[in-house]
């Protein structure tokens, strides 16, 4: 705890900057990595008009309002969050604009901002994240491990732009920085219950108080159910549901002032049946078109149970599971020594992920079997010291981390899979007509992956003047990663194959039937490297409510290894040189102006930046079951630009409200050698070195180009336009004698088209698409209850599209949330 003087100029520094927060759905634009944030009573401007609420961020490692820190953020409060329903990260982006998070299964979660972050696709292991997510100081390594529900949460912090000189693991596209509520001691609850239509029922408690004159305890537990959102008429189940459970412990000692230990211990499970796709639409590809999805469905009696997506059925026949487990402790030690602040954050997390999928997306058995249960540990430490003066406030840093990943994977074809996969044939005896020609065959994948890092990061801030300062920051960063693949073939009979021209000894020939399919595989990518990155920020204070900043970022992501299988080369051998992947290199630019108004009640944010990437990560799919299925490659370059606006208003004591938008535009700059979409894809391949003809796009049986040159195309997953807003108007009540306000709110977000495909394709366009949720209800002395209609107009929406493996044209996808309705009650002590 800071020193009584140095509190009472903390409190003469943030009295007259005053954050304009909406009461209901807040979205706070504001310029921070907010480490810890507390929220200060309502304030009063002079002339006795409200202002709003200050918010107070550390994102230089010092207390300050976040309208004073040079950086863009959205801070988003853990009661707006719990108004507006937006439970868990994949939901955040309905309130951040600039947030982009797509997920078919826990583990296949993108969580990009202004369209960067992680390779939009299947996830490999082998690569880091450009947008980091933390829980009170501990970094979680895998997107897959963050998928837990919010529980017990102050506030969210999305940050845009590229971090790392202030703490932990280098990110290059930003952060969501999540702040628990911490022990008290003084003796606090709360509990609230939600229920809904589609059997939505939703429980969450929280207790804190004194075990002593120096130990404080938190406990928090949370629970989340829900019927799916799709009909699985095989098994005559509703799947895509919510099974959550999540629970948090915390322990304070604090023996004196200075000083402070924090025990934390956290456990989450989601259990559901998941992650179904419906059938959306076909697409002609340049295979022969008897071997495209309609006529070899045809072939085979099949047919979807709708073509239209919106009736929310299925018929997929393997067996479906999303169990997913993440926990982990931390320590935290805080220490007020010689005029700064040492802290240390020692963690352990762990993720236990079981899946099992339908890897062919229809009800045949193409392939019986995919599953890749994977399981994580992840060790960290890092040591910070912050000091604070007249003239320079610094920060210094050591991080240090250590990861390892055990998966082991299994692909099984079913009976369908040989007139499915192979060329059909007049010949009853030819090996398409004989379902044993590949039924049975499978794939026993293990792979194992070992990562370690270590930085040495710290920022300067040198205030100048009273009105200018100056900001730089640097990192040195160590990284090495060791993978190791294996894929194991075996036929129906058990026995392990080879696809050599003489099988290897305790092997048997596989055919070319069997290794058109799955090929045995061993690789062992290895490589490290060092990088130095820095910033260097300038902001000036042009009036006492207005200011001004510039930033240039120099930084990196870490190189990374192929961990799902290589590629094969055009005499179908492996391709070992894209075991590793180089580092993507960084520029970032960004100017900002942030202001306050009308005695402070109105507060407008206005951000522009551009980033330039070489050697962006990207993931491509080759199309088929097993062979490629998706693996990390260099594009050449990459653009984002844009512009972000961030408005909100205290009207009255009445009347609050907020609107967000931004442009974004982020493409290839350069990808020459890109995977081609699907209407690209599936003929036979021009010859090697000819010029790629793309005329015959969606032309059944003519030739495929090798690559693709997808240059000035979009990035996948990235809305050219998104918006949120929000208002909410009370009238004060008294009702059974408590004092109170009865209110109706409204918020909403819209997104305009977007792609879901590394490649853009024709197919696989999503259109653009409005929600509007509602709430009402009374809150007062300690109670709150309300009613709420999320996606009030029922308005049609893809949230995914998935192009089936195998080239035959299918586009699946998972459509969005219906609408919903329920009723939450929520109290306080």
């Amino acid at each position: 705890m800071k020193s009584h003087v140095h509190k009472a100029r903390l409190r003469a520094a943030i009295a007259p900057a005053a954050l304009v927060l909406t009461l209901g759905g807040a979205l706070v634009a504001t310029p921070a990595i907010a480490q810890e944030a507390t929220v200060a009573a309502p304030q009063v401007n002079d002339d006795g008009n409200p202002r709003g609420e200050v918010i107070i961020v550390t994102a230089r490692r010092r207390a300050e309002t976040a309208q004073a820190v040079p950086l863009a953020i959205s801070v988003i409060r853990g009661d707006s969050i719990e108004a507006t329903g937006n439970f868990n990260v994949v939901k955040l982006q309905q309130l951040a604009p600039t947030l982009q998070v797509y997920t078919s299964n826990p583990r296949n979660t993108s969580v990009n901002i202004r369209g960067l972050g992680v390779p939009f696709g299947l996830t490999s292991d082998g690569f880091e994240q450009g947008v980091g997510i933390y829980v009170d100081d501990v970094y979680n390594s895998r997107v897959a491990a963050a998928t837990f529900d919010f529980l017990d949460v102050a506030q969210v912090e999305v940050l845009r732009g590229p971090q790392g000189t202030l703490y932990g693991k280098n990110t290059t596209a930003g952060a969501i920085n999540i702040t628990t509520n911490q022990p008290t001691f003084d003796f606090e609850g709360r509990a609230e219950l939600t229920v809904g239509n589609l059997n939505y029922r939703q429980a969450k408690a929280a207790i804190s108080g004194p075990l002593s004159d120096q130990f404080a305890a938190r406990i928090a537990v949370a629970a989340t159910s829900r019927r799916g959102t799709l009909y699985n008429v095989t098994s005559q189940r509703w799947i895509n549901e919510q099974d959550n459970l999540g629970l948090r412990g915390q322990l304070l000692f604090k023996p004196t002032d200075n000083f402070s230990l924090t025990l934390s211990g956290d456990y989450s499970k989601q259990d559901p049946e998941c992650c179904g796709t419906v059938f959306v639409r076909v697409g002609k590809t340049q295979r022969a078109l008897n071997r495209q999805f309609d006529a070899l469905a045809a072939a085979q009696g099949y047919e979807p149970p709708s073509r239209d997506p919106y009736k929310r059925l299925t018929d997929l026949d393997s067996q479906l599971n999303a169990t997913n487990k993440i926990g982990g402790a931390s320590l935290r030690a805080k220490w007020d020594v010689g005029g700064g602040t040492l802290t240390s954050v020692t963690a352990w997390r762990f993720w236990d992920w079981k899946p099992a999928n339908d890897r062919d997306f229809t009800g045949l058995s193409v392939v019986a079997k995919s599953q890749n249960p994977s399981q994580q540990d992840q060790y960290s430490q890092e040591f910070r010291y912050n000091h604070e003066s007249e003239k320079i406030d610094y920060v210094i840093g050591l991080f240090g981390f250590k990861q390892r990943i055990y998966t082991q994977g299994t692909e099984q074809q079913g009976v369908n899979a040989s007139k499915w996969v192979l060329a059909p044939s007049s010949d009853p005896f030819a090996p398409a007509n004989n379902p044993a020609t590949l039924a049975g065959l499978t794939a026993s994948n293990t792979q194992w992956l070992k990562s370690t890092s270590a930085a040495l990061f710290g920022q300067v801030s040198w205030k100048v003047t009273d009105q200018l300062t100056v900001q730089p920051g640097a990192r040195l960063n160590y990284d090495k990663k060791s993978g190791f693949y294996q894929r194991i073939v075996t036929n129906a009979a058990g026995a392990v194959i080879s696809c050599t021209p003489i099988p290897e000894p305790g092997t048997v020939a596989g055919g070319s039937s069997a290794c058109g399919v799955y090929q045995p595989q061993v690789s062992a990518p290895s490589d490290s490297a060092w990088n130095f990155t820095y910033d260097f920020n300038v902001n000036y204070k042009l009036a006492r409510d207005v200011l001004a900043y510039a930033t240039y970022a120099k930084s990196f992501k870490t190189l990374g290894i192929n961990q799902n299988g290589l590629p094969l080369n055009a005499d179908n051998t492996v391709n070992y040189d894209a075991g590793t992947v180089k580092p993507e290199s960084v520029n970032h630019y960004e100017v900002g102006l942030k202001t306050q108004f009308w005695g402070r009640r109105a507060t407008f944010n206005l951000t522009a930046f551009r980033t330039d990437i070489k050697n962006f990560q990207a993931t491509v799919n080759g199309g088929q079951f097993g062979t490629v299925r998706g693996y990390l490659a260099n594009a050449g370059k990459v653009r984002s630009q844009g512009v972000e606006a961030d408005f909100k208003v205290v009207a009255s004591d009445r009347l609050t409200g907020y609107v967000n938008g931004a442009y974004t535009d982020a493409k290839y700059k350069k990808f020459d050698n890109a995977p081609c979409p699907p209407e690209l894809s599936g003929g036979t391949l021009q010859p090697i070195g000819a010029v790629p003809d793309y005329s015959n796009a969606g032309v059944p049986g003519t030739l495929s180009p090798r690559q693709c040159d997808i240059s000035g195309a979009r990035l996948p997953g990235v809305s050219k336009y998104a918006l949120s807003y929000g208002a909410e108007y009370n009238i004060p009540l008294t009702l059974l004698a408590k004092e109170g306000q009865i209110y109706a709110g409204v918020d909403g977000n819209y997104r305009s088209h977007w792609n879901s495909n590394a490649s853009p394709s024709a197919y696989t366009d999503v259109k653009g698409y409005a929600l509007t949720n509602f709430r009402a209800g009374f809150r007062g002395q300690g109670i709150d209850v309300f009613g709420w209609v999320r996606n009030a107009f029922d308005v049609k929406y893809i949230d995914l599209l998935q192009v089936a493996p195998g080239n035959t044209g299918l586009i699946a996808g998972q459509p969005g949330d219906p609408r919903t309705w329920g009723m939450t009650i929520r109290g306080q002590f």
